[in-house]
């Protein structure tokens, strides 16, 4: 089968794209308004875009309402946000974050997950999170109706049983990844290929 993107309907696209392009990893970002009020959502279009300097981006699109997601008008505003690591032990909470609340509502509060301050940064991260990545707004470019956000890593949180300070320990990081529809994954069958 031969599929043209240009002639196909964006919904069906969509799904095309989420269920091959998997595992996702999910960026789980923390941003204010500048005005107190917090917001935290997860985004699995994400990835690392540099290491030098270490940048990372994360795509973000519109409310159903056809309005810009607050994280995308949060990060333009302040220049700044938080990228959370999803585990295990928070995926339920992440979960309940991907629903479209009203602008000033924190999920933070309607989770009950803990708002940390940052250190770099005046957001706060996600304290459950096994690491988060305190970023300022590089560029953001918009493509269609998403815009991919990039943002310099400031500072780095991540726990310790997680990073020794050579090797993340997967084991202890227990990431999940996003797949289609209601999916996701556990990283619980590793192999290795070795390089000749």
């Amino acid at each position: 089968m031969i599929l043209d993107p240009q002639t196909m309907l964006t919904r069906d696209l969509y799904k095309l794209v989420t269920g091959t392009v998997v595992p996702r990893p999910i960026a789980w970002v923390s941003s204010t308004d500048g005005q107190g009020n917090t917001n935290l959502a997860p985004f699995s279009y994400f990835t690392i875009a540099s290491s030098d300097p270490l940048t990372m981006l994360i795509s973000v699109g519109h409310k159903p309402d056809g309005s810009r997601k607050d994280t995308w008008v949060n990060a333009e505003r302040t220049g700044e946000f938080v990228i959370n690591i999803v585990d295990e032990t928070t995926a339920q909470a992440m979960n309940e974050t991907a629903t479209t609340f009203a602008h000033g509502i924190s999920e933070f509060e309607i989770t009950g997950l803990t708002p940390l301050p940052g250190v770099k940064v005046n957001v706060p991260r996600v304290a459950e999170a096994p690491v988060s990545f305190e970023c300022t707004l590089r560029q953001i470019l918009e493509i269609g109706n998403n815009a991919v956000i990039f943002g310099d890593v400031q500072l780095i949180h991540i726990r310790e049983d997680v990073y020794d300070g050579n090797y993340v320990h997967i084991a202890n990081l227990r990431p999940i990844g996003r797949l289609a529809g209601n999916g996701y994954c556990r990283v619980t069958d590793l192999f290795e290929l070795v390089r000749k």
